[in-house]
């Protein structure tokens, strides 16, 4: 009997640490691509498409042409000027009311000192070359699709600005000599010209939505083609005109961009070499009945970033001062909630990235911020999440990747899973992801872009029932491990945000193991805020329904 006994015993404790392994082995898992998200990562597509777009413009160089004066003062130059009109040499009353004149001013570069505007130059082009990075994808490069059929054209990246004029790039028609060659241009939202008129081709239709080009010698007309522009007459945001362009018997359709610039958003953090951490980041938390745990948080921060500023949103009811140099301390009306405080907290960051705690986080000597920097400044990656260690000694890192589904009138589902997409390349303890744990560091002005919903109050991580369903398990999670990810927001940045997570960037979480007899008065007021049974999830469920368009999740 005994023997039986001491048999099921050892049998259980194989099978539990089997078990324990299979899942640490499964968080662990690790993927066996990696991916470039370097910024120059598209510079060999680009030289390609350079050198075509080159060889095409190159072609006909020999066939003369007379410039069209007219349209050329339209193009826009590689060059602007800001230029006040004139004052007149008569001043009458009234008179810029009744004839407003232009004002203009050339001297923003005054701002800095003459002995430091070379520096800030620098600096300038290499954040404005990084934000361009950033925002231009392959499919913004121009591409002419040349004559597989006897229609060449521009397939993406033609662009104009609103009521701008510009040369449409790469038009060409190559087919067999006949009598005459006829191309005709139909636009819907712009008009053609002509830049320069060549000897021997007819053109009709200058200056109005349809435009026919026709001539007996097809060198002439290819000529012609590179000289046609296109204005855009009627702007309206986020469009594009369609142009239909056509020869006997072929017809093609391109589109033409039309839209403002994005004007970029820099920051002038002022580093040459080092990273300086407290002229690159700013943290944010949130604190609502722990300040004891704010102030070790604190503290622990001073002992590794003594001048690093840290902006702090504070719910509670009746607020304690939380002074000391370098901290922003922001009284908001009680109980408003853990995402408007969020809100509230990167509103008023300045730097160029912000770093997100919870207030009962620590700093130690593995919190290195500088390794979140250089991911973020050697990548066109938005936001880059790190690991927590728990009191238990176990570390976090909660990856995820989601996707949508289409789902129909009903809406879409979205799908919620444990892992990540690849191992970036030259990072090898980063990952890319679409959801991290909450320690993250990203850019201020796309944190500021996708923002927390302050509809959802109390409620910080995802209902733990869609993570664990055992009783057993949720319960030991919930006193054992922080919460894993902010699925809300990482729900409205996808598409926005591109994220990694680094498994060698961690910060500690302070104990959660307490006996509920010896929990403080304001513990249990905050585990009563926290964990109570309110109709938190139907809020929820609500804004997932309506403001996501959302039918269902599902998630591992």
């Amino acid at each position: 009997m005994m023997r039986c006994l001491i048999q099921k015993k050892t049998f259980l404790v194989i099978l539990s640490a089997l078990l324990l392994f299979a899942l640490l082995r499964y968080w662990t898992l690790r993927a066996t691509t990696t991916v470039d998200v370097g910024p120059g990562q598209s510079n060999k597509a680009q030289k390609v498409l350079k050198e075509r777009l080159q060889n095409v413009q190159n072609s006909y160089d020999n066939i003369p042409y007379v410039l069209k004066e007219s349209v050329a003062g339209r193009l826009a130059l590689n060059g602007c000027v800001c230029e006040a009109d004139k004052k007149p040499a008569i001043d009458l009353p009234f008179a810029q009311v009744l004839f407003p004149r232009v004002w203009a001013q050339d001297d923003f570069h005054t701002a800095f000192q003459e002995a430091k505007l070379a520096q800030v130059k620098s600096r300038r082009q290499q954040e404005y070359n990084s934000f361009q990075q950033r925002y231009q994808t392959p499919a913004d490069l121009l591409v002419i699709a040349e004559a597989n059929s006897p229609l060449q054209y521009p397939t993406q990246g033609v662009v104009v600005r609103p009521l701008k004029t510009i040369v449409i790039p790469g038009l060409g028609l190559k087919e067999k000599h006949r009598q005459l060659h006829t191309v005709n241009l139909t636009a819907t939202v712009g008009t053609f010209d002509v830049l320069a008129t060549v000897d021997g081709v007819s053109v009709r239709g200058q200056g109005v939505m349809h435009m026919t080009l026709s001539s007996s010698l097809l060198s002439t007309l290819n000529r012609q083609l590179q000289f046609v522009t296109y204005t855009n007459t009627l702007f309206h945001p986020k469009t594009a005109d369609t142009v239909q362009f056509e020869t006997d018997g072929h017809q093609s359709v391109f589109t033409i961009k039309v839209g403002h610039a994005v004007i970029p958003k820099l920051y002038h953090s002022g580093y040459t070499g080092e990273y300086n951490i407290s002229s690159l980041v700013t943290i944010a938390t949130k604190t609502f009945l722990r300040y004891d745990k704010l102030q070790d948080l604190i503290d622990s921060i001073r002992e590794f970033y003594p001048t690093i500023a840290i902006v702090i949103a504070d719910d509670n009811e009746h607020p304690q001062p939380v002074i000391g140099p370098h901290i922003e301390h922001y009284i908001m009306p009680f109980g408003k909630g853990w995402f408007a405080g969020r809100n509230l907290a990167v509103s008023q960051v300045t730097t160029k990235y912000v770093l997100w705690v919870d207030d009962d986080f620590l700093f130690t000597s593995n919190t290195r911020l500088e390794n979140m920097v250089e991911v973020l400044e050697k990548t066109t990656l938005d936001m880059v999440g790190g690991a927590v260690r728990e009191a238990t000694g176990y570390t976090a890192t909660f990856r995820h990747t989601i996707s949508v589904e289409e789902g129909g009138e009903e809406g879409d589902c979205i799908h919620i899973r444990n892992g990540y997409h690849h191992v970036i390349q030259g990072f090898p303890n980063c990952v890319l992801a679409d959801a991290v744990i909450n320690f993250f560091m990203g850019r201020t002005d796309k944190m500021q872009q996708v923002g927390f919903d302050p509809r959802l109050n109390r409620v910080a991580h995802l209902a733990p029932s869609m993570w664990i369903s055992s009783l057993v398990l949720l319960t030991l999670r919930k006193w054992l491990f922080s919460g894993p990810i902010l699925p809300e927001f990482f729900i409205d940045g996808l598409g926005i945000l591109h994220i990694a997570s680094c498994d060698d960037i961690i910060i500690n979480h302070a104990s959660k193991i307490k006996l509920p007899w010896g929990k403080s008065d304001s513990e249990k007021a905050y585990a009563k805020f926290r964990y109570s049974s309110s109709d938190a999830g139907q809020i929820r469920n609500a804004l997932f329904y309506f403001k996501n368009r959302l039918k269902c999740m599902s998630s591992n």
